[in-house]
């Protein structure tokens, strides 16, 4: 499947006035799955599972603003808070009661906040379960690579622009695993969909979710321990910004997780990496989601 089929696939929707694109299967299943996608890359990153996950729920996979085929405002200043307000009503607009969610990177960082909303009894829909692929769950234990950290500082607008596709598939391949890299067509559809509609001008009005995660660092951490369904984590552990390290610091601050699956030679995309393994143990969480014991 290429970026194309995957557009094919999907709709765009007028969201609290932004256009958002979607992919989305109503299978007239009984439950459902909202999958949030990570930095800097889109839904697109969910269908080498899609497939597996379509025979028994409806999924519902937006491309957030900015990213993949969506609307990519700029100048804008971006939050993870406006974020999770267009998800949050993209999942309202869609009918969505409640539903599962599987979210990976920035993706994770968006669905802490909508817990912490679901928690205070302020989310339009309700979660009854939530997986996290690796992301940065904990500002201390997410280990920025230099580009990143470029970007967040004041010379982000001239490293922007200095960026180019060489640069970004040597940063994008060193999070893979060792045997894992992305393909040069891979690293092609992914540069040429964050390149369209200006996307690739904004990494770094971006990349401001990190200073997102520090300032809301408490709020974020008791979303997840104070959630009342099941969580998982499944997580590549070679991923050299949110591995093994991240995954330690979960079960140091919040004790074990529901379900964990940890994959010690796969990076920072296990859902690229290793999409069977996701896949089975992903839907091996959800059905014993309703009996694992809750807070």
């Amino acid at each position: 499947m290429t970026p194309q089929d995957w557009k094919d696939r999907g709709a765009f929707k007028e969201v609290l006035g932004r256009r958002l694109f979607a992919a989305s299967h109503a299978g007239g299943h009984a439950q459902s799955i909202l999958l949030v996608h990570g930095f800097p890359t889109f839904s697109y990153d969910w269908a080498p599972i899609w497939d597996d996950l379509a025979a028994g729920y409806n999924l519902y996979a937006p491309d957030m603003l900015a990213f993949g085929f969506s609307e990519k405002p700029y100048p804008h200043t971006y939050s993870i808070h406006e974020q999770a307000d267009l998800v949050a009503e993209y999942a309202r607009l869609s009918g969505i009661k409640n539903c599962h969610v599987l979210a990976h990177d920035y993706g994770d960082t968006v669905v802490q906040e909508l817990m912490a909303r679901q928690n205070a009894g302020d989310l339009p829909f309700q979660m009854d379960s939530v997986c996290l692929l690796n992301g940065g769950l904990f500002p201390e234990t997410h280990q920025a690579l230099l580009i990143q950290k470029l970007l967040l500082s004041p010379l982000g607008p001239l490293v922007n622009k200095l960026t180019n596709k060489s640069r970004f598939d040597k940063s994008f391949s060193r999070v893979f695993g060792p045997e894992t890299k992305p393909s040069e067509t891979q690293l092609a559809e992914f540069w040429d969909v964050i390149n369209s509609g200006g996307g690739r001008h904004m990494f770094h009005s971006l990349i401001t979710y990190m200073r997102d995660r520090r300032e809301n660092r408490e709020r974020w951490i008791n979303a997840i321990g104070d959630f009342t369904g099941p969580v998982a984590l499944i997580n590549g552990s070679y991923d050299p910004v949110s591995g093994a390290h991240m995954v330690a610091r979960f079960k140091e601050l919040l004790g074990e997780p529901h379900f964990l699956r940890e994959y010690k030679a796969i990076g920072h995309y296990p859902q690229l990496e290793a999409p069977e393994r996701v896949a089975a143990d992903y839907l091996e969480f959800l059905a014993g989601a309703y009996s694992f014991p809750t807070g």
